[in-house]
C-alpha cells in the first residue's frame, strides 16, 4: 500500500482552501483545480492519518458519475485529463495524477442537498425520537434500514470546518434560497439521485442516501458541482446483504464510523486510525468502484 497523499503541494498554484478532503486551488478568473487527497474525515473531524489511494478514487468516480448524469444536470467539470490541464498544473502531475479535476467556477449555493432513499443515519435517529426526518412527517411503525415510499428531499445548512451540518426542513431551504431556486434544486437533487439508483441497483449496490452539491454559473443555471455520489459523501450498501430492521454493511466510510464510536470517539478532536482500520476501508472504496464502473481505479 502506497502512502496517503494528506496534503497537496503546489506552490506557484493559488491555495484557496483546503477542506476536510480536497485542496482547492485558483487557476484563473474562470477555472479552479479540485485536488482529492487521501484525507478522510468522520463526524466532520479530519483524522490523523489518511487513506491511500482514496483521494483517486473519489475524483475518477466523480468523474464516472458527472459523465452518466451529463443529461439529467449540467456540472461544473472541464477535464480530469492532466495531458489537457493548464501548463502551470501539469508541473505537478507526480502529485496530481488521476486526483484532479479542472472545474468552472460557480457560486455555490450555501444549502446541500440531502436525498434518503432508505431510513438510516439520522434520518433514523429522529425518527425514533420524533417520528420524523428533517421535521418531514414519516408512517409510523418503520424499521432502522426500510426502504422509503418515496425518496425524500432534506437539505441541510453548509458548516465551515470544524462545524457540524445542520438538517433543515426544505421549508427552511426554500427561505435561504428563494422558493424558485430551492425547487429547482429539489427536483434536481431527486431526479439525479433516482438515475444513480437504478444504475447501481443493477450492479449489486443500494443508494441508502447521498448529499449533492449545487452552483449557479454566469447564465445563471443551476449546475451540479463538487464530488458526486461517492463513498464519503453518499451511504452505499451490498444489495445482497440487505436486511430491514438493523444497520448494514457499507461501503462508504461508515467502517470508520463505526471503529470511532466503539472507541467512545469524542467528535472533536482528530485520532490516528490503525491500519486494519485503513486497509478496510481502502478495500470497500475499490470495491465500490469495481462493482459501479466495471472496472479498476487508477492507483
Amino acid at each position: 500500500m502506497t502512502d496517503a497523499l494528506v496534503r497537496s503541494e503546489c506552490p506557484d498554484l493559488k491555495l484557496v482552501t483546503r477542506g476536510k478532503v480536497r485542496d482547492l486551488y485558483e487557476i484563473d478568473d474562470e477555472h479552479l483545480l479540485f485536488v482529492a487527497t487521501d484525507r478522510i474525515s468522520a463526524f466532520d473531524v479530519v483524522m490523523a492519518n489518511g487513506i491511500p489511494g482514496k483521494g483517486k478514487i473519489l475524483a475518477q468516480l466523480s468523474l464516472f458519475w458527472f459523465d452518466l448524469l451529463h443529461d439529467a444536470c449540467p456540472n461544473h467539470l472541464v477535464t480530469g485529463d492532466m495531458a489537457q490541464m493548464p501548463a502551470s498544473v501539469r508541473p505537478y502531475a507526480d502529485q496530481l495524477e488521476g486526483r484532479s479535476m479542472l472545474v468552472r467556477r460557480l457560486e455555490i449555493l450555501p444549502v446541500e442537498a440531502i436525498v434518503r432513499g432508505y431510513l438510516t443515519g439520522s434520518g433514523w435517529k429522529e425518527y425514533t425520537r420524533k417520528g420524523t426526518v428533517c421535521d418531514i412527517p414519516l408512517p409510523a411503525g418503520l424499521e432502522e434500514s426500510a426502504k422509503l415510499g418515496a425518496p425524500l428531499y432534506t437539505p441541510s445548512t453548509k458548516a465551515v470546518q470544524g462545524e457540524h451540518d445542520e438538517n433543515i426542513h426544505p421549508d427552511k431551504a426554500a427561505e435561504i434560497l428563494g422558493s424558485e431556486r430551492a425547487g429547482e434544486v429539489e427536483r434536481l437533487a431527486l431526479s439525479l439521485y433516482a438515475t444513480a439508483r437504478d444504475y447501481a441497483a443493477e450492479r449489486g449496490i443500494l443508494i441508502a442516501d447521498t448529499k449533492f452539491e449545487f452552483g449557479v454559473n454566469t447564465a445563471g443555471e443551476v449546475v451540479l458541482a463538487d464530488e458526486v455520489l461517492t463513498p464519503d459523501s453518499s451511504r452505499f450498501w451490498p444489495a445482497d446483504r440487505y436486511a430491514v430492521g438493523r444497520g448494514q454493511d457499507s461501503f462508504d466510510k461508515q467502517y470508520v464510523r463505526d471503529y470511532l464510536e466503539s472507541i467512545a470517539f469524542d467528535k472533536t478532536h482528530a485520532v490516528e486510525l490503525p491500519g486494519d482500520v485503513v486497509a478496510r476501508t481502502r478495500d470497500k472504496y475499490v470495491e465500490a468502484f469495481r462493482l459501479l464502473t466495471g472496472r479498476d481505479p487508477s492507483l
